[in-house]
């Protein structure tokens, strides 16, 4: 008898299923990997600075969230340091338990005060933010409310919470209100991002905050990509439209701005309280180790003591804008120093991604289901940190690749 089938005397011939099969039937990234033109998991072999070195070559770095080129700051760096050296390399255990140190505790505060909110909490990854966060917050009657163009960590956090998650059209106001109101009379919250991620728009938040009040629902304000970028002072887009005492809760993370690993979110006293009670992907985590809260720490104060940053950074995102845009490329909506160049087919950013690489830029590269199909895009992101030398190695390289592969003339 074949060896794939089992036989039961009270059964039907039945297949085995093994559920590795999928595992070995996946072939597209080897497949782009032999092909010369796999993006992913390239290695680093230095800092992330403007100029990074792979394979002993350097290359211009515009594949970094580290909007404000704090990173490799040295008052970041010493503060790491010192708290290793004090506290040691982890906490052995969670917050919830053993693993509260009073460096936590003296960050809450310091990002409280610095989001002008009452009260703030830290997580050991911005993704577990939004996991805990919502899901300790929307019950089984509750709606959660999503921008279909949200962050994956928020989709997840509707998939543990109990409630039921409804989507409107991205940024999409008249959609937001249609759904708000057929779920009047439940307890709703409405999360977006500040920033979106790809395409670099920013929500439309007076709007988002108007509607939401409208049909009784809070909001919530993913600021991953807008704290030290959007702002005066770098507050985020709460601060951009001076809606710091409006929106409810704001999450941030520290892995753009903030030059660590990490997360964080204010609002409310007694909505933290509640949510640092309830929320398992807190209570269950291993506590953020002391270097993490300490070089948050450092960059805060750096982001208070530095304002020029800020300005370098908007400069520097200007340039590309204008540059991209002149030279005849595809940039849609974006308004941050997050730039997408829309190509069109997947293979197509592959290709243009690995030329990049051979011209000395390293650039990301973000495919369905990350982006529409048939909307893929080499994603670009911009520091404070970058020189106008840098930037216009990148504007000339994508104008060599640009015009190689036909996507500009």
């Amino acid at each position: 008898m074949d060896s794939g089938l089992v036989q039961d005397s009270s059964m039907a011939v039945k297949k085995k299923t093994d559920i590795f099969d999928k595992c070995f039937k996946f072939k597209t990234a080897k497949e782009l990997q032999h092909a010369g033109i796999y993006p992913f998991f390239r290695i680093i072999e230095s800092a992330q600075e403007p100029v990074v070195t792979m394979n002993g070559k350097e290359m211009v770095m515009v594949g970094s969230n580290n909007y404000l080129g704090l990173t490799n700051h040295p008052k970041v760096k010493e503060a790491a340091a010192a708290a290793i050296k004090k506290y040691g390399s982890g906490c052995a255990g969670s917050r919830f338990l053993n693993g509260t140190l009073d460096i936590h505790v003296q960050l809450e505060e310091k990002l409280a005060h610095f989001m002008r909110k009452e009260a703030a909490l830290i997580f050991s990854t911005g993704f577990q933010v939004n996991l805990g966060v919502i899901s300790a917050l929307v019950a089984k009657d509750d709606v959660v409310v999503v921008d279909k163009m949200d962050h994956a960590s928020i989709v997840d956090g509707c998939r543990l919470s109990f409630g039921e998650v409804k989507r409107f059209r991205h940024n999409d106001m008249a959609d937001l209100d249609r759904v708000l109101g057929a779920n009047n009379g439940r307890g709703k919250l409405v999360v977006v991002d500040g920033v979106f991620s790809m395409e670099g728009d920013i929500v439309d938040l007076p709007e988002t905050l108007k509607t939401a009040k409208a049909h009784g629902a809070r909001l919530m304000v993913d600021d991953a990509h807008g704290i030290g970028v959007l702002g005066k002072t770098g507050r985020g887009t709460c601060e951009h439209f001076g809606l710091e005492d409006e929106v409810d809760l704001v999450m941030g993370t520290y892995s753009k701005s903030l030059a660590s690993i990490g997360g964080f979110i204010a609002g409310d006293a007694d909505v933290i309280h509640y949510i640092k009670h309830f929320a398992r992907a807190l209570i269950f985590s291993a506590s953020p180790p002391p270097a993490s809260v300490a070089s948050v720490s450092a960059a805060l104060d750096v982001i208070d003591s530095e304002p020029e940053r800020i300005a370098n950074l908007w400069r520097n995102t200007n340039k590309m804008l204008d540059g991209f845009r002149a030279m005849g490329f595809e940039i849609g909506p974006t308004q941050t120093p997050i730039i997408p160049i829309i190509v069109g087919a997947d293979e197509t950013a592959f290709k243009f991604a690995m030329m990049l690489q051979e011209d000395g830029v390293f650039a990301n590269v973000a495919v369905s289901p990350a982006v529409p199909p048939g909307k893929a895009l080499i994603r670009t992101s911009y520091m404070a940190t970058h020189t106008d030398k840098h930037l216009d190695v990148v504007l000339n390289a994508f104008s060599r690749v640009g015009k190689k592969l036909g996507i500009i003339s």
